[in-house]
């Protein structure tokens, strides 16, 4: 039979087993509360290292050539006479003809 004494050294087992797991348990909550930090960190710092790659590649990339200036006396002047006069290729409109046999400006008319 079980006596009073050996009852009230279960209890107080019992108890102190009670009172570890709550110790531990708040050190696993404290322990999931920094990683989840430690890893919003880690993704910050790789976000920050992959920023400061690109900025390094294109600080070491070759500048970009100027480019030649412009130069506008040439476009104020009024070309000559000669050059203002089109192609005779756009001068003279030429009739399409489509598959049917029909120009195309018959086709555009009838349809509209």
């Amino acid at each position: 039979m079980a006596t009073l004494t050996s009852v009230s050294a279960l209890q107080a087992s019992v108890a102190q087993a009670q009172q570890l797991v709550q110790q531990d348990q708040s050190r696993v909550n404290q322990d999931a509360s920094r990683l989840e930090q430690s890893q919003n960190q880690l993704t910050k710092d790789k976000q920050q290292l992959s920023d400061t790659q690109q900025q390094s590649r294109q600080a070491s990339q070759p500048a970009l050539k100027a480019a030649t200036p412009v130069r506008i006396d040439n476009a104020i002047e009024k070309p000559a006479p000669s050059q203002q006069a089109l192609p005779a290729a756009l001068t003279a409109a030429k009739p399409q003809v489509n598959t049917l046999g029909q120009t195309i400006g018959k086709f555009i008319n009838t349809v509209a």
